[in-house]
This record gives C-alpha cells, sequence and structure tokens, in this order.
C-alpha cells in the first residue's frame, strides 16, 4: 500500500469523520489527547508552523489562537474542504493544502516548528515524512506530535478484569508483528448508534513500529529528542469521560517533542 491507496481510505472516511468529531465524539482527542498535547507545546506567538496531516482542522485552529502563524496539510482533499470552510466561518489566518507529510511542498527551513497530531502512524512512509519535517524545520526548531503508544497499540490485545467484571490490566501480545496497511475498521464508540447505524465504519490502514524504532528514527534523521508525555484520564477527566477509564489503565497516546540542531 502506498501513500495514494492512503490518501483514497482517508477520502472515505473525512466526510463522517467530520461530521462525528464536530459533534464532540472524539472523546479521546477533546479530553485526553489534545490538552496534554498543547500543554506540553513551547511558545509558539509569531512563529511560522507547519500541521502535517491536519485532517479537518481541529488542533490546526488551537495552534493558530495561540498565536503562530499556521499553514496546514492533509493528504485528503475531502478534509481540506471541510477545514477551508471552518477558516471561512472563522478566519485565522490558516492556509490549508492538500499535500502528502511525505512530500512536502514547502523549501528547506521554511518553518520555525512543525506539528503532527495522530496521522504519523497512519501514513505508508513515515520514516519518508519525518526526513521531511526535518527538511522544512530551521535550525533550532521543533517538531512535536502524537501516534499511537507502540506499546500498547496492539489490534490482538487482552484485557484483565477483576471478579467485578472491571479491567486492570492489559495483555499485550504481539508487540513486534509489524504492520504494513493492514486495515482496521471502527467508529466512535462515544457517538450514539442511532447515528452511527447510519454511516460507514471507517477504514484505517494501520503502519507499525516499535517505541525504539520511532525513537532511533529521529535520531538517524538528525533530531534531538527533547520531552516526552503519555497523556492519561486523571480523575477531573474522569468525572467528564467515565467511559475513559482505559486511558488510566494504560497510556493509548505517546507525544514526543523533538528540536532540530
Amino acid at each position: 500500500m502506498d501513500n495514494e491507496d492512503v490518501g483514497r481510505y482517508w477520502d472515505e472516511n473525512a466526510e463522517n469523520w467530520t461530521k462525528l468529531v464536530r459533534m464532540g465524539y472524539d472523546r479521546y482527542r477533546n479530553l485526553v489527547n489534545s490538552p496534554a498535547f498543547f500543554k506540553m507545546l513551547p511558545e509558539v506567538l509569531n512563529l511560522e508552523g507547519l500541521d502535517i496531516g491536519c485532517g479537518e482542522g481541529y488542533n490546526t485552529k488551537i495552534t493558530a489562537k495561540l498565536g503562530a502563524k499556521v499553514t496546514a496539510i492533509d493528504i485528503s482533499k475531502v478534509f481540506i474542504q471541510y477545514a477551508n470552510q471552518s477558516e471561512e466561518k472563522e478566519p485565522l489566518g490558516i492556509k490549508y493544502q492538500v499535500a502528502s507529510g511525505t512530500n512536502l511542498p514547502f523549501s528547506n527551513d521554511h518553518f520555525d516548528f512543525a506539528i503532527a497530531t495522530m496521522s504519523l502512524m497512519d501514513m505508508a512512509d513515515n520514516e519518508k515524512a519525518i526526513q521531511e519535517a526535518y527538511r522544512v524545520i530551521k535550525s533550532g526548531g521543533f517538531f512535536q506530535f502524537s501516534i499511537l503508544h507502540p506499546c500498547f497499540a496492539d489490534p490482538d490485545h487482552e484485557w484483565v478484569r477483576n471478579e467485578e467484571g472491571k479491567k486492570i490490566g492489559f495483555v499485550v501480545k504481539n508487540y513486534f508483528k509489524k504492520h504494513n496497511g493492514e486495515l482496521e475498521e471502527w467508529i466512535f464508540g462515544a457517538a450514539p448508534k442511532e447515528i452511527t447505524e447510519k454511516m460507514k465504519n471507517f477504514i484505517v490502514p494501520r503502519f507499525s513500529r516499535t517505541l525504539s524504532e520511532w525513537l532511533n528514527l529521529l535520531i538517524e534523521n538528525g533530531f534531538i529528542l527533547e520531552r516526552f508525555c503519555e497523556p492519561y484520564t486523571d480523575d477531573e477527566i474522569l468525572k467528564k469521560f467515565p467511559e475513559g477509564y482505559e486511558a488510566w489503565v494504560i497510556p493509548w497516546f505517546l507525544i514526543i517533542r523533538c528540536r532540530k540542531p
């Protein structure tokens, strides 16, 4: 599977994805992943940044509201259409365009920073995407991204439950198994069935790496590792999102920041 194939899947996913997330049903993003991501993000006021794999623009808009001048790309033209519609309704100076993270249409040393929220693990050649991010970031600039946690993003996992049926542990069965475009089918569990039963499930190609492979990939391509975060659902989040208890048992996500010397 190549990036064009991946783009076709995301074009098919994009309309229903956008509808559901804008109705607030991506609870993990809204309450767990994005808050942790932006708490960790360095100061971006008056900096020029790139959002790689922006989707419908949720995190792009947060970055722009922090004072950055943002350009955002996504391989899905449908996502970019929705993002541009949002920019028209609430102008933030964001420039959206259709492009692949593995072939960025920008000159070397162009941006002060780049972000990629939950997109790199969905790219057919995430090594090339990291190389491209390094190329377009200026010396001294940072690259911060979030991915599914490599240690726990195992489709063959199994929960350990106590006598009451409560999840208390997690069994990883195939950590070293390589996924190279295998398709996962799912939809946001927080969305009511009366809505989702009328929709096609998302079909998402996955491309896996171990934790050490991700970190070594950054080092081998010149980045200096700087900071990490494994967001989780604390007591305050669980009051709003009780079904997010799983992310108190294990970290579903990993956030990494690195810097170009």
